[in-house]
């Protein structure tokens, strides 16, 4: 229930070691408002987790401090809630481990049991990739007003007949709110596709129609995910959001069209 959330009430910072304290939530709760059938997702795709704050003692009790990489699948039944993650790996700032490794399986195992799918973790943050290091078109210097700011307007959305075209579109400008606590969440979006070309201007209205709507990273993209390729009808879709970070973790979910090999992970400058 949203009343057992630790997410937007004080909670105090754990002592000892409790995987108790991830909070899953069912992928569903989203889904069933976008019409997806949970048996038949017409998307792949993961949540991608950067952890900047993970540290444990070895067994002589020095500390050890460490930076994780944790993808989530699309298709597990739960995700974990951003605050419950940063508490759960906050727990074992006091824990002993003989060996790195028995750290990393410990939270792929407690990761997975809360997601309800295997979970992959790796130590260590992908390289910061540079906004001119490959070929995606920023549309955030169009010159055009924008007055909508919620709830998210798929009616923007518009592709020319003529085609098809294979292009990557970027956007710094995705903002939306914690459905809890009501704070910002900002995010970079790249969106990949082919088929009829994409226009511009409704995109970018579309995606800052999200200013101001109430909904979980992964959930956005989805939104994102299910809207352009209802209205715009692409032959394959990527969309993958960066989303900046926020208590020591960011996310970066992505969602494709089946068949597709997922982005190579990278890090926003703004990460």
């Amino acid at each position: 229930m949203a009343s057992d959330l630790p997410l937007g009430r004080d909670v105090a910072y754990p002592r000892a070691y409790d995987p108790a304290l991830l909070f899953p939530i069912a992928r569903s709760a989203g889904r069933d408002a976008l019409g997806l059938d949970p048996a038949a997702l017409p998307f792949v795709g993961h949540d991608r987790w950067q952890a900047y704050e993970l540290a444990w003692l070895d067994a002589r009790g020095k500390p050890v401090v460490a930076t994780a990489t944790f993808t989530v699948p699309a298709d597990s039944p739960r995700l974990v809630e951003s605050k419950s993650l940063k508490l759960y790996l906050n727990s074992l700032n006091a824990a002993r481990f003989d060996d790195p490794g028995r750290v990393r399986e410990l939270i792929a195992a407690d990761l997975a049991e809360a997601a309800g799918a295997p979970v992959a973790v790796a130590f260590g943050l992908p390289a910061v990739a540079g906004q001119d290091r490959d070929d995606a078109q920023t549309i955030d210097d169009l010159e055009i007003g924008i007055d909508h700011y919620g709830p998210p307007q798929p009616d923007h959305l518009a592709s020319d007949a003529d085609g098809p075209v294979a292009e990557t579109l970027r956007s710094a400008l995705l903002k939306s709110n914690c459905p809890v606590t009501g704070q910002p969440d900002w995010a970079s979006v790249d969106i990949a596709y082919r088929g009829p070309r994409i226009d511009r201007a409704g995109l970018l209205r579309y995606l800052v129609s999200f200013r101001d709507h109430a909904e979980f990273h992964e959930q956005c993209v989805e939104r994102i995910f299910t809207d352009l390729a209802a209205r715009c009808r692409p032959q394959w879709l990527s969309v993958e959001a960066r989303y900046t970070r926020r208590g020591g973790l960011d996310i970066n979910p992505w969602r494709a069209t089946p068949g597709l090999e997922p982005p190579a992970a990278r890090r926003d400058p703004r990460q």
